[in-house]
């Protein structure tokens, strides 16, 4: 599928978002929640700072995008992210009803869209996740690398 300039946008937007959290001293992950062409919500990797392990970079934004609509459903948006999302993540993306995924990085040891597990596919869940895998692939894969490179 090719990528739209939209997508790479967005990404790069997301790409921001996932150095903030860094310079934290979080693992680089960011995310954007995108509505009519429109920031929604931003979120980063926060579970050090705020001491909650559901402080992923998706989470924060789903909350924050919540609370800005006052609605836990998320329909017609598009949530952009570095880094394929965990199972946590992807429960969460379902339930708010986001309708779209795009994600840069896969993660092969814990991706749950696609390489670890296949959530987006399976006949259990009630909401379906159109989703697109490899946006700036390698420039998020090479920020993650680069990030557990320094700490070893």
């Amino acid at each position: 599928m090719e990528i739209s300039g939209q997508d790479e946008a967005w990404m790069r937007h997301a790409l921001r978002l996932a150095q903030r959290a860094e310079s934290l001293g979080e693992v680089p992950v960011g995310a954007v929640l995108v509505k009519d062409n429109r920031c929604l919500a931003e979120g980063w990797n926060s579970p050090i700072a705020s001491h909650d392990a559901t402080a992923h970079a998706e989470i924060n934004a789903l909350r924050e995008a919540g609370k800005r609509i006052a609605n836990y459903r998320l329909v017609d948006t598009c949530l952009y992210v570095t880094l394929e999302p965990c199972v946590m993540c992807m429960g969460a993306i379902v339930h708010a009803r986001v309708k779209r995924l795009v994600f840069g990085a896969y993660d092969p040891k814990r991706g749950a869209v696609y390489s670890a597990l296949n959530l987006a596919d399976v006949e259990f869940l009630n909401h379906k996740v159109n989703w697109q895998g490899g946006v700036l692939e390698a420039d998020c894969s090479e920020m993650l690398k680069d990030f557990f490179r320094s700490r070893r």
